[in-house]
């Protein structure tokens, strides 16, 4: 059978209209157009799918039953090309995706150059220091890093693409950090801090609201330590319709 999707779609949008004047309307085509994409379809179907006559437009008993796995061949199809699949990875994990081809793109970020990998940075933003609202360092206008050595500090674990952009960031100090907890994920990092275990660096980006009733964030320097964001492409690689479209939405808001 030789038929095209524009011809199934053109059935349905008949189908649902009742009308080839309305359906033409709706698909932006002329009626000449629509009436020999309709002429094709029943052609390589070796069937009528539609009576028509001057007043109205019905479904053969052959067009009623093809209706439903039409429209369902619409959806598969619209499915499979527009859907998007979000995946929540850690920096490395995101990065050996879209490497793969796992993923069409990335949001990571930008800690070595790879030679198959495109980076198109969005912002550059500091690591701060994340407290409880009711830490004695939580009132201060800036920490140093050194001043955090009485501390007990909360920190992602050394594979990680921020441990990795921090040990490399302060590796000139006298002063290293000691971790003195050690998780996967900031969102952990996050909680132990809010309950009170410790405190923690983090981009700033990954803290909550200002709002927040319990945790707040205040500017570590001596250095100031950033980190850059963005998009990560797999060089040479299209992108899907529906990762395109994302991508613009994203750069369209990211100023805001």
């Amino acid at each position: 059978m030789e038929y095209e999707l524009n011809d199934i779609r053109s059935f349905v949008k008949i189908a649902e209209l009742g009308s080839f004047h309305e359906a033409a309307d709706a698909l932006h085509l002329s009626q000449p157009a629509l009436s020999r994409r309709i002429k094709k379809l029943e052609e390589g179907l070796g069937t009528a799918l539609l009576d028509r006559t001057t007043r109205k437009v019905s479904l053969t008993s052959v067009g009623r039953d093809f209706l439903p796995k039409a429209r369902r061949l619409l959806d598969d199809f619209d499915e499979s090309i527009l859907n998007i699949r979000l995946l929540d990875l850690s920096a490395n994990e995101g990065l050996e995706a879209v490497l793969r081809g796992e993923a069409d793109f990335g949001i990571n970020m930008m800690s070595g150059q790879h030679p198959d990998i495109e980076f198109v940075p969005l912002v550059s933003e500091p690591f701060v220091l994340a407290c409880r609202r009711d830490h004695e360092l939580a009132g201060r206008s800036s920490v140093t890093w050194s001043e955090l050595s009485d501390y007990r500090l909360i920190g992602v674990g050394r594979l990680s693409g921020n441990r990795m952009l921090l040990d490399h960031a302060l590796s000139g100090l006298s002063w290293r950090p000691q971790w003195f907890y050690e998780v996967q994920h900031l969102s952990t990092s996050l909680g132990l801090v809010e309950a009170g275990l410790g405190v923690s660096a983090m981009p700033s980006l990954a803290m909550p609201a200002e709002d927040h009733p319990t945790l707040v964030s205040v500017p570590l320097i001596e250095p100031v330590v950033n980190r850059s964001l963005g998009l990560v492409y797999r060089r040479g690689a299209s992108l899907s319709p529906a990762a395109e479209k994302f991508v613009s939405i994203l750069l369209e808001q990211w100023p805001q």
